[in-house]
């Protein structure tokens, strides 16, 4: 009797069905038939109907190979029913395959149910589920059975050892995988080549690579696998002189450099280590020279190497060379265009045409192919596209991937669908530190920042450790609510569990305590960092400018140029906040030319901002009109808003009304530029036109954003809003003033809160979500003084340090 394939009665849309006799004709449906497996003939005397036939060990061993091959479950689940229906006794070996077959497969919770029902087990049986354990990541199960194997008396063998260590690498277990070489070495199995090439991986992966180097001088039989596994750990850690002495020592001995050692050196030359570009370009022409440049690995390395040095052009060029480009091609050539801190709206709409074209080719994307085009569409806010390519996830199921789950939730996020990216978390079956950090940041940048601090309190519950990553996000969700307590808690945290040294973190420290009044912590905190990057000097110096400490914040861009950091576009931003604070219109002036010129650095709507704020803060508003007209950026509100504020402090209603006229047009329902113009007629005695402004608002349903000031006492923030809400139309002119002064304004409210519940030592620091008015500034003014306290009050614009009667603003806001 053999293995049939037989028409179906039912319309079938696959070419072949496969009949399994004795199973009462299952429709099993595949592309892919097993080979043709001559099965014992049946014996001649007639049977009685329904009766079972067992096949035998070695033809239930084929189809269990076969499905375990094809990696066609099926097959092999319908040769395990029938045995189990037959009641056919399995051999161990039989039952070994059917192991590897199901860990293999991906199906480990069934095959730990067969290794829990096996009468007995041998060391093949353990090494399989190891082997599954690890290749799913439960690490610490793989472990357990390499305990279990130990308890019970198995003779381990090099397959187990290797196991074993290749988990200690994969969790950086240095302590048990230093366990696991005595016991190699006990073993007798310690001079076999091996396990030599898996410890020298174990230690190189749990960042020992000079016990590897040790243990590959020491070790007489040495492969090519040896050599590759240490080149790759000192590429993992960095450390490429060693790693290029080491190759040419390799070339030296006679060894072929192989697919593996070349993409592992290629990789280390995408640091942009001494002489990376040559040793770049000479191992491409070795790999052209010997063949090598065509093969997927070698070719994939090489586009991403020239991709992520810049070099995109060649890149490219390597592309199209590739006459039969594969998914992982194309997938590489995706990553290049996305490489890099801007990624240009030409680039990204690269990823989209490279994606559609390999779609239209039939080829399947892949979950790194998702995950990377989920980021362009981030990076560019081409969210309607990202919808349409979540669409296709779901399609195809895989939006359980971690990496593809966390992009989901940042693209619903980012585009400020708060609900849609809680759910795709939820969604996520595989919740790891990246999916948290994904949402926990979403929150932030939504400003839902009392959710990121529970989510943060739930994540620490449930016994995961955050990252520097998700440390630095809850600093940050510390900062915008002005909590310095709660952010010295997550520091001290950080600090606990050694990831306090980070720069990331220390940036995000910087910034709380500069954002939450302390200037002093973030002048320690910075003074106290090791290396400091171009983000630490520039928070440093847009700290010091929202402080009003423009010199010192000139000093510190001074002193970051002669430690020669170069500034980029969020240093100048500093820089130029710095200036016009301070009033200083000439290093202004000359710091904008500097950065065009002497830096290359493309200007943005923001720093003509603030030159338009330095300008106008110190009454040239002809000529900040005259550089908005010049600038680029007319058709931007920023800039008109930057220069009605000026009109607004030097009572300027021509000019204000022509600026407030631009801002209400291009920004009808914004409601600042309304009050903002309603102040200059009011301080000026303008008053019909005055209440035309308060009449269009009505008509045009604008409202003023209600004013809302807070403060933290005892670890705990307290909100002061309006004590009564009237609308502005509805109050005479006389006590309209009158009751803006004393009822309206929460920071003052605030502030008496303060002055009375914390102790006379510690200084009143109150948050504001608006500009704080001229009336209130004095009022601070005069409660330092009498109180004798200081007073540090953050607007939306800049910090106010008020002290014995002063403000660190000079009155100049």
């Amino acid at each position: 009797m053999l293995l049939q394939e037989t028409k179906s009665t039912k319309p079938n849309f696959l070419p072949h069905t496969t009949e399994f006799p004795g199973l009462g004709q299952p429709r099993i449906t595949s592309t892919i038939l097993p080979p043709t497996i001559p099965l014992p003939n049946p014996p001649q005397h007639s049977q009685p109907c329904g009766q079972k036939f067992s096949l035998d060990s070695v033809t239930y061993t084929k189809l269990v190979q076969f499905s375990t091959k094809s990696g066609s479950l099926i097959y092999g689940k319908v040769a395990h029913a029938h045995m189990i229906k037959t009641a056919f006794k399995s051999c161990m070996f039989l039952l070994n395959n059917l192991l590897h077959m199901y860990c293999k497969c991906g199906e480990i919770d069934t095959a730990r149910l067969l290794f829990d029902k096996m009468p007995k087990h041998n060391v093949i049986s353990c090494n399989s589920l190891l082997s599954g354990y690890t290749k799913m990541g439960f690490f610490s199960k793989a472990m357990e059975v390499f305990n279990e194997a130990r308890v019970v008396g198995l003779k381990l063998d090099k397959f187990t050892y290797a196991g074993a260590l290749n988990v200690c690498g994969q969790t950086g277990d240095l302590l048990f995988g230093k366990l696991i070489h005595g016991l190699v070495i006990v073993s007798g199995l310690g001079a076999k080549v091996f396990l030599t090439n898996s410890l020298i991986d174990m230690y190189s992966k749990c960042g020992q690579v000079n016990k590897a180097a040790l243990l590959f001088e020491c070790s007489d039989d040495l492969d090519e696998v040896s050599w590759n596994s240490l080149i790759a750990g000192y590429v993992r850690i960095g450390a490429n002189e060693e790693m290029t002495k080491l190759v040419g020592k390799m070339h030296r001995s006679g060894l072929k450099l192989n697919t593996y050692t070349l993409g592992s050196i290629l990789k280390a030359c995408c640091t942009n280590f001494k002489d990376s570009n040559r040793w770049g370009k000479a191992l491409h022409a070795f790999s052209v020279k010997h063949g090598l440049d065509l093969d997927d690995v070698i070719a994939t390395a090489l586009l991403d190497m020239y991709a992520k040095t810049g070099d995109l052009v060649d890149a490219i060029q390597i592309f199209k060379l590739m006459s039969d480009q594969s998914i992982i091609i194309y997938n590489a050539m995706i990553s290049g265009f996305l490489q890099g801190e801007t990624i240009s709206d030409e680039y990204a709409n690269e990823t989209f045409k490279l994606f559609s074209k390999m779609q239209r080719k039939g080829m399947k994307p892949s979950k790194f192919t998702f995950s990377s085009m989920l980021k362009a569409c981030n990076v560019v806010e081409a969210f309607e596209y990202g919808k349409q390519i979540h669409a296709q996830i779901c399609k195809r199921n895989l939006q359980s991937d971690e990496f593809i789950g966390s992009a989901l939730i940042d693209l619903y996020f980012l585009s400020g669908l708060v609900e849609d990216g809680v759910k795709c978390f939820a969604l996520n079956p595989k919740l790891d530190i990246v999916s948290w950090t994904s949402i926990i940041s979403g929150y932030v940048q939504n400003g839902h920042f009392g959710s990121a601090l529970a989510l943060f309190y739930e994540l620490l519950s449930s016994g995961r450790k955050p990252d520097e990553f998700i440390i630095s996000s809850m600093l940050g969700a510390c900062s915008n609510l002005a909590s310095p307590r709660s952010g010295q808690q997550i520091q001290g945290y950080a600090i606990k569990t050694g990831i306090g040294q980070f720069t990331i973190i220390q940036n995000s420290q910087i910034c709380m305590y500069a954002k939450s009044g302390d200037i002093d912590s973030a002048h320690l905190t910075f003074e106290k960092m090791e290396n400091p990057d171009v983000v630490s000097w520039s928070v440093m110096i847009s700290s010091n400018a929202q402080h009003g400490c423009a010199r010192k914040a000139l000093r510190l861009f001074e002193l970051m140029k002669g430690y020669g950091i170069a500034p980029n576009y969020i240093t100048f931003l500093g820089v130029l906040t710095a200036c016009s604070h301070g009033g200083l219109v000439k290093e202004g002036l000359r710091y904008f030319e500097s950065m065009k010129k002497d830096y290359c650095i493309t200007v943005n709507v923001r720093h003509c901002a603030c030159v338009v704020d330095l300008l106008g803060r110190a009454g040239k508003l002809a000529d900040a009109e005259n550089f908005i007209l010049n600038s680029g950026f007319k058709d931007d509100p920023v800039m008109w808003r930057a220069l009605l504020s000026g009109c607004r402090v030097y009572k300027d209603s021509v000019t204000g009304k022509r600026a407030a006229e631009r801002v209400i047009e291009l920004e009808p329902q914004g409601s600042a530029s309304y009050v903002l113009l309603y102040n200059i007629y009011n301080d000026v005695g303008i008053k019909l036109p005055a209440t035309k402004i308060r009449e269009l608002m009505k008509d045009r349903g604008v409202k003023k954003e209600p004013g809302l000031s807070w403060i933290e006492i005892l670890e705990r923030i307290v909100k002061i809003g309006y004590i009564e809400e009237r609308p502005i139309s509805s109050i005479s002119e006389p006590k309209l003033k009158v009751s803006t002064v004393m009822n309206y304004h929460s920071e003052k409210l605030a502030v008496t809160f303060g002055i009375l519940s914390l102790p006379a030592s510690a200084p009143v620091r109150v948050m504001k979500n608006l500009r704080v008015c001229q009336d209130c500034h004095t009022v601070m003014k005069l409660f330092s003084k009498v109180e004798k306290r200081d007073i540090i009050l953050r607007d939306s614009i800049r910090f106010h340090h008020f002290r014995e009667g002063s403000c660190s603003c000079g009155d100049y806001w």
